[in-house]
């Protein structure tokens, strides 16, 4: 009995024994030797990483301090920026719902789940610069091309996001609602949306958020915003303008993150 349990616990203390994976070791062993041949593409040395930092230290210094002299113009790029984030994340929510709907695979058949999923990955395909240059070329310079290129980086984000929500609800809820004979608009309104509310106000309250930074960036392709009064100053080299501009833009966002906060608190 003794001996039966010693090789008992022989046997458990060789399965516990760890065993190497050359499968594995290898994939460390190619990816170490890949960032390695990256790294060398860099030609990092030390002297260019010292002259780097003193490029750097003065550049920053010739943004100190901020200057805000130029206030008009500031104000007019933010309220601009503002109103392209608003009206973008407004137009892309309302957009994105019955999009959403469409892309769910437990309340639609496949052939319209496919459709919809389609749209959603096109939207989501490219970057919103990439997006918001397109519309200039199409509408032209200004804050119209800076909307639709949101609008289509909103779409993309939401309408993802609130298919698989919906996808993650309780099918009970809408059972109970079906068998009372409700029609299909009513089990959405009844039996999805208050399950799915909470998460879809988060969702919109993150893309307004997303779309007022990406605001910004718009304007330097020529859509709108403060990005184009920003992309002038550093070309004008007026970089104390530009430090107002910065401060201002991450001023906005925090007002922005702020509301955000308020407004879960609220369906929460």
């Amino acid at each position: 009995m003794v001996e039966l349990n010693s090789s008992q616990n022989r046997a458990q203390s060789r399965q516990y024994l760890g065993r190497r994976n050359w499968l594995v070791i290898l994939c460390w062993l190619i990816l170490f030797l890949y960032l390695s041949y990256v790294f060398s593409l860099f030609e990092l040395t030390t002297e260019r990483f010292l002259i780097g930092l003193d490029n750097g230290a003065k550049f920053l210094s010739r943004m100190i301090p901020p200057n805000f002299a130029r206030h008009e113009l500031l104000i007019e790029g933010l309220v601009e920026s503002l109103q392209i984030g608003i009206i973008a994340t407004t137009a892309g929510v309302l957009l994105s719902l019955p999009l959403g709907f469409l892309a769910a695979r437990n309340l639609m058949p496949i052939w319209v789940t496919w459709f919809a999923r389609g749209i959603i990955v096109l939207c989501r395909s490219f970057h919103p610069v990439i997006v918001a240059i397109l519309f200039v070329k199409a509408v032209g310079f200004g804050a119209l091309a800076g909307v639709l290129a949101l609008i289509v980086a909103s779409i993309g984000f939401i309408a993802k996001l609130f298919a698989e929500a919906v996808e993650e609800i309780s099918l009970k809820q809408i059972e109970a609602v079906r068998s009372t004979g409700a029609s299909f608009t009513n089990i959405i309104l009844i039996g999805v949306i208050p399950q799915v509310m909470g998460r879809f106000i988060g969702f919109a309250s993150y893309q307004l958020d997303s779309n007022l930074r990406n605001s910004t960036m718009v304007g330097l392709v020529g859509a709108g915003g403060i990005g184009g009064t920003l992309f002038a100053a550093f070309q004008r080299f007026d970089y104390d303008f530009v430090a107002a501009i910065l401060l201002s833009i991450v001023a906005i966002i925090m007002v922005g993150e702020g509301i955000n906060n308020v407004v879960r608190r609220i369906y929460r």
